[in-house]
Formats: structure tokens, sequence, C-alpha cells
């Protein structure tokens, strides 16, 4: 097993989850089975119980484990499957050696940091590492690791030491570490300046690692003599310094990373340079076709994202890039209205009319409406308001878990005129309760209570705009978060009124997917769809959802085979997404200055970026 670590240094928030992705990209464009483990040094046991402000979106892996959003990355980018052991914290780690204390595995011994915290987390990387991830048998041939946090943070500092043991574990030949920093321009000097970088290698070394690349983030490319200075001050052979500017959209950095010899270079370290006697030169064709697709898009598509985290996009970072999946599907260019549904509420109109009026405006003016997942009162019934706008101007409407129920309170309230409905996740005495706490859950134990992971939905017909999303099929396995459901005993009334529950999981009992048959399309997921959305492989509600806003649903519905680029001969698939165009060699994009394009999305009015 070869192992890859990227740690990072000087400020958060570089990229290293995408810098980790993309070299995992380009070590599978050589033909090597990839893995990879992300390590995150806080003290809670998982992302589940983190507010989206703290820690960005909670990302649920097939097996129900709650992560960071980076093993989203990871997922995305390889097209692999993790569990919950690919995500390390410190409350896991500590966890395991108190179990171990308590059962008497130590023998009586002195439980330390070092070598019991140390050695738990080597073991856990090397158990973890062989898992097949790719749906293949066997072990994979590299593992990627993503070290979180920066370095110098104490809490850091027992996987730090764990990681230059396992250095040593491993051997030469087996190790490479992969240093993310930074070169800052300042605007007085106006130069790129390198010793932010300098000091995060010396205190890196100063630990007991010593990078064998240094990745250099800028805003530009990295001058030649900028380089070689980082090459002297650092002790890193300037072959091995690869810089990762700014792009137009993050699709670029493995193409980025093979332009500049990243993988000889990772490869060389690896001693993994040769199949026999023939170099591995990565292919990657597929991401090639799809960074320049996506730069040249120019029709847009507007959907509303009407959330209450809208302050920090990363909160909903799996449903942005599943839009953006679907729009370049589509070919559309991507633009996110972001919509606080806190502005779209009554009471909005009298302390804060000028956002209330401006939070309307963005709403009315999109192509279509997605309400997305959350937890807590707080905004409710703005999502509640938008469900109705859709409901009731033909507007196309997608509502993930929360985005459902409200949908189904909205339908309850408005058309079958009980006023009273609600969940009781907000109000515990409403005498028509639409949504219920699930018998199963827990009131008590937070953590880990929910109804988690891959749960299979069960079409009931395959006349609904669903099951042909999904290509006809009988039933679909997504991924599930959530405490609260539908009621089944008002079921029967929704019904009777025009709301069809058009899937279901395999009792019948729990609801999984509604939609309003003469509406164009309204469609709410109890699950989660966004996590198993891939650039090649985009979900086939989002795909609907965009379609529908940009007039292309009744082609989408018509190909009988699967979904096919809409100015190509159809192609038949096997999961209704879009089949890969023909290829292209890649060109390089002359990198141009951004206004508001930040990976891939375009900021709204409101001036937030995504």
């Amino acid at each position: 097993m070869k192992y890859v670590v990227v740690s990072g240094g000087v400020v958060s928030g570089l990229g290293k989850g995408v810098t980790a992705s993309s070299i995992g990209a380009v070590l599978m464009g050589c033909g090597l089975r990839v893995t990879t483990i992300k390590i995150d040094p806080y003290l809670n046991t998982d992302a589940g119980t983190m507010s989206p402000f703290e820690h960005g979106e909670v990302f649920v892996l097939e097996d129900g484990g709650e992560a960071d959003l980076d093993l989203g990355n990871y997922e995305r980018f390889l097209d692999i499957k993790l569990t919950r052991d690919h995500n390390i914290t410190t409350g896991k780690v500590y966890q395991a050696v108190i179990d171990k204390e308590r059962r008497g595995d130590y023998l009586g011994k002195t439980v330390q940091v070092v070598p019991h915290i140390t050695d738990e987390i080597q073991d856990w990387i090397e158990r973890v590492a062989v898992k097949p991830v790719d749906g293949k048998e066997g072990p994979p041939d590299v593992c990627v690791i993503e070290l979180g946090g920066t370095i110098g943070d104490i809490e850091s500092m027992p996987f730090i030491e764990a990681l230059g043991q396992f250095s040593y574990r491993v051997g030469i030949g087996n190790f490479c570490l992969v240093h993310v920093s930074l070169v800052p321009v300042l605007n007085v000097v106006g130069e790129q300046k390198t010793k932010p970088t300098q000091h995060s290698v010396r205190g890196l070394r100063g630990l007991g690692l010593a990078p064998d690349i240094l990745a250099c983030r800028s805003t530009e490319p990295l001058e030649e003599h900028v380089a070689a200075k980082l090459s002297q001050f650092c002790h890193v052979p300037i072959s091995n310094i690869v810089n990762l500017h700014d792009v137009s959209n993050i699709w670029h950095i493995p193409l980025l990373l093979r332009d500049q010899k990243a993988h000889e270079a990772i490869l060389k370290v690896l001693d993994l340079q040769r199949i026999g006697k023939v170099p591995r030169e990565p292919k990657l064709a597929e991401w090639t076709e799809r960074a320049n697709k996506l730069d040249k898009l120019k029709t847009p598509v507007k959907i509303a994202m009407v959330g209450k985290y809208t302050s920090l996009s990363d909160s909903y970072l799996s449903v942005q890039k599943a839009l953006l999946h679907a729009s370049v599907a589509m070919e559309r260019k991507l633009v996110v209205e972001w919509v606080c549904s806190c502005d779209l509420e009554d009471s909005a109109a009298k302390e804060t009319p000028e956002a209330h009026q401006k939070a309307w405006k963005l709403l009315k003016g999109a192509g279509g409406v997605l309400v997305p997942g959350g937890f807590g009162d707080r905004g409710v019934q703005g999502k509640i308001l938008a469900a109705k706008y859709a409901r009731e101007n033909n507007v196309p409407y997608l509502g993930i878990c929360l985005g459902m129920q409200v949908a189904v309170i909205e339908f309850a309230r408005s058309v079958m005129k009980l006023s009273g409905a609600n969940s009781t996740e907000f109000d515990p005495a409403t005498p028509s309760p639409c949504v219920i706490f699930m018998p199963e859950g827990s009131k008590t134990q937070m953590g880990a209570t929910m109804r988690l992971g891959s749960r299979r939905t069960y079409f009931l017909g395959n006349n609904c705009k669903s099951s042909k999303l999904y290509g006809n099929a009988s039933s679909v396995d997504e991924r599930h978060r959530h405490r609260y459901e539908v009621n089944p005993e008002i079921v029967p009334e929704l019904e009777k009124a025009g709301l069809s529950f058009v899937g279901k999981d395999e009792s019948g009992r729990r609801m999984e997917i509604i939609e309003i048959p003469n509406h164009d399309f309204f469609i709410g997921a109890q699950f989660h769809p966004e996590f198993k959305s891939r650039p090649g492989k985009p979900s086939p509600l989002f795909l609907g959802l965009v379609a529908a806003a940009s007039g292309q649903l009744d082609l989408l519905l018509q190909r009988s085979c699967g979904i096919a680029s809409l100015n190509s001969t159809p192609r038949c698939t096997t999961n209704g997404t879009v089949a890969p165009p023909v290829k292209k060699p890649y060109t390089a994009v002359k990198k141009k200055p951004l206004k508001s394009l930040v990976n891939g999305y375009y900021a709204n009015s409101n001036g937030i970026q995504i």
C-alpha cells in the first residue's frame, strides 16, 4: 500500500480537500486504484451534531456515517463509496483507546498520547486503507490522506506525530507528503511573497515531517524566480513544486496537476513510475471535456435556493454540486439565487422591508425553486411560502427532506384548508400533524440517532415523473438523514386532495417521494439525492429540476432508454444520467480575471458567491 498525505499551512480554507481529490483523480488516470481518508482533529465523534455555520454541510455516506464535507469531494471526484471509518476524528480515536483501556487491553500500562493514541491512529489508517471503495475486489493501490486543520494547530499534534512515525513504519517509497501552502500578494508591494510558506515548511519539519512536494496556492500563476526561491529555502526540488493558481472552475485542477507533471513527482516518490517499461501517463480526457464544456456554457438557468444557512454556501455544498452537474448535462450555465427563507416571511416585511422585497424579487425571477434540508423552526414559514409560490404559479419545484415536508404542510393548509397543519417538530400540539417524529428515533440522544444512510425507495408505478427520470426503475437506493416523516395517517386525505405519493419504503408506510400530477414539475423527496450526484452521472431529480427550469423537461422525459445529451444521438444508460459525449483533447484555457465566478458558480445580486 502506498500513502499520499496532504497537509496545509499558513491559513485554513486553501483547498486541501480539492487538492487531495484532484491528486486522487490524476493517480486514477494513471491506472491506479485510489482510496481516501480524511483526518479531522476536532473532539466530536463525527460531524453529525455540528451546525452548518460551524463546519459546512454534513455529508452522509452510504453506511449512514455523518462526515466532513471533504468526503463528498472525494466521492464526487473519484466516483467511490466511502464509509464512516474513512473519516478519522480525535473523538473517535480517543474513544477507541479509552474503550481498550476499560477492557484491559493495555495490560495495566499507563495510557498516553504517545504511544497509545499515535499507535491507534496508525493502526486505523492501515486498517481502513485496504478497504475497497470502487466496487472491485482487493485492496486499493494508493491511499490519499488529508490532514485537516493547519500546521501549528495544537489539536493536530497527535496526528502529525502519528504520521511522522507512520512514514517510518511503511518505509521509503511508500509515503509521500504533499504540503499545500499559500503564496500571497500584498497589494502594497505587488509581488508574490514566499515567507509564509517558508515558515510553514519550517514548522512542519520541526514536527518531524518533511514535504516531498509543495502545492502552492496563489491567485496568479507562480513566477519562476518565486518557485526557485521556494525550492532553495524549503529544500524541495523545483520539479516538485506545483502551482495551484485560481482557475475558472475546479475541474481544471486535475489538469493543472497533470500539466505540471505532479503525477511524475508523486509516482517517483512512491516508486510507481512505470508499468513494466511503460511510464504511467494520466488519461484525463473526460476531465478535459468536462472542464472546457463548463467554461463555454452561455445560456443561464436560474435556480432559487431557499434556505436558512445561505450566509455560508458550504452549508449546501453537495446541493450546489448536484445542480452544477445537472446544469452542465443540460448545457446551461448555472446561476444560483440565494434566498434566505427568513426574509420571505411576513414578519420580515415589517422588520427588514428591503431584504423582504429583495428576497421575493429573487424568488420570482428564478426559473426553478429548490428548498433543501434543515432542522429547527427558524425560517420554516418562509420555506412554506416558497413552496406555495411554486405550486400556485406552476414554477418547477424540488424539495429535499425538509423541503418535501414543508410542501406537504403547505398543501394541507392551502388546498385542504387545514390552517393548523404543521410538523410536530415545530408545533408539538398541532391539531393536524402532517409530519411526525419517527417511532424509532431518540429524543434524548442527538448523535447518530436519525434515519441515516442508503435506503430503498419503491416507485408505485412508472407513470410519474420521478420514475421516468430514474429510467423507469421500479426502485432506487438513495441516502437519508431525518428524524421526522410524513404522517401516514393523513396520506389518504392528501391523496384525495391531489397530492401523489409516488415513492414509499418497503413497508409502504414511510413516504419517500411526492408529486403534484397536474404541475409541470413539483417533486419532493425525503432522501438526499445530492449525495450521490457525480460530475459524469448527475442526480436524476436535479436533472429534472434544471430541465424544467430551462424548458427542456419534455425532451428529457422522452428519452425512452435513459437521458442523453440534448444535441446528440440518444445513448442508453442504466441510471438515467447523461452519457459522456465524444472526448476532445485538452487545450489550456487562458486565465482571465474573474468577476463573480467561483468554482463554476455565479453570485446573485445579493453578493453572496457560491
